[in-house]
């Protein structure tokens, strides 16, 4: 056996002069598989629940990884595979099982993964349950066939991760228009998820432009976000946050987390309570929670009951009003979308 970890972290790829080839996992199974149901069959069935690798952020099928250069998206994804490697929790909050990973680099240099690793880790033991690797070949030329080997090998296997997705999804079909190219490109993935039951994270890039959707910032054509089962954004913040993950997906509920960053650690660090708390400035953060607590409170009220200057207080909450951060009510103030609050 080798000492280099990484001649094994996938298998080499069959030359057609092996005499044992490798088993095909990924080849149609030989009996039908059922695709249609009466109304009432489907409503009387019982499905298992989607199987997740980081509970509410990342489920079974695939999850893209999205966010400008260099905003931190290869040190969120190796601490997600760290963690959910060696189990415990992800991001300090996340409680989540252990169990294999397979985390393709692409990018990267063994030099490069053992530092950012220590970084990470701080002392502790790196989970044996991780495997890495530096090259793959695409993923209709053969890089498919390595991933889903992988998978048999390891048949409890909670994620998979390929940074970057473009290293990965090959060369398209004559002929074919953008929009098919890039859903192909993921339903190659997406077939290797869905076969195996497990959650594959495509670390992706986004536009230059900003655009009101988080999901039009994807970059390429709507095929992208379109074929994967959940689409998460990592974007730069302002406020106490260092970053906001906008996530939205066919098994998770559209939502946005505030994100702290600690470099010392190469860490990201989930933050309690809804983004909008962290991503803007002390003082409407402040108040915010406090009207959250207290709804249709009066500017004197929360004067008194947070300390802020009373001015400071009125002049924040008629531009929080503006803003749509804060609703007026009877006099008071609430927080729009609870409370009966409408935006």
């Amino acid at each position: 056996m080798s000492d280099n970890p990484y001649d094994n972290a996938l298998p080499p790829r069959p030359h057609a002069s092996n005499s044992a080839p490798e088993p095909q996992p990924l080849q149609p199974a030989q009996q039908r598989i059922r695709t249609a149901w009466t109304a009432d069959e489907l409503m009387n069935m019982e499905f298992p629940d989607p199987k997740w690798a980081v509970p509410g952020l990342i489920s079974e099928g695939v999850n893209l990884l999205a966010g400008p250069p260099k905003v931190g998206k290869s040190w969120l994804s190796l601490g997600l595979a760290l963690s959910v490697a060696a189990g415990g929790t992800a991001m300090d909050t996340v409680p989540v099982d252990g169990g294999p990973v397979l985390y393709l680099a692409l990018e990267d240099t063994p030099r490069r993964l053992q530092s950012r690793m220590g970084k990470i880790l701080g002392g502790s033991p790196a989970p044996s349950t991780l495997t890495l690797a530096t090259s793959c070949p695409p993923i209709p030329q053969g890089g498919g066939e390595l991933i889903a080997q992988w998978c048999e090998r390891n048949s409890d296997a909670r994620m998979i991760v390929i940074d970057v997705f473009a290293k990965i999804r090959g060369t398209s079909s004559p002929g074919s228009s953008a929009y098919d190219a890039d859903y192909a490109a993921v339903g190659h993935v997406k077939r290797i998820a869905d076969h195996y039951g497990i959650a594959v994270v495509l670390v992706h890039h986004v536009r230059k432009a900003g655009a009101d959707d988080f999901l039009a910032e994807v970059s390429g054509t709507n095929g992208i976000a379109g074929a994967a089962d959940a689409t998460l954004v990592l974007k730069r913040s302002r406020g106490q946050a260092d970053g906001v993950l906008h996530v939205t997906g066919r098994d998770v509920d559209e939502s946005e987390y505030a994100l702290r960053f600690y470099s010392e650690a190469g860490a990201w660090q989930l933050l309690e309570g809804p983004a909008t708390d962290h991503t803007i400035g002390d003082s409407r953060a402040t108040i915010l929670r406090y009207v959250r607590d207290h709804p249709g409170t009066k500017p004197k009220q929360i004067t008194e009951g947070t300390g802020l200057p009373s001015d400071l207080v009125r002049q924040t909450c008629s531009r929080m009003a503006k803003d749509v951060q804060l609703i007026r009510k009877d006099g008071g103030y609430i927080v729009p979308g609870e409370n009966g609050g409408q935006a």
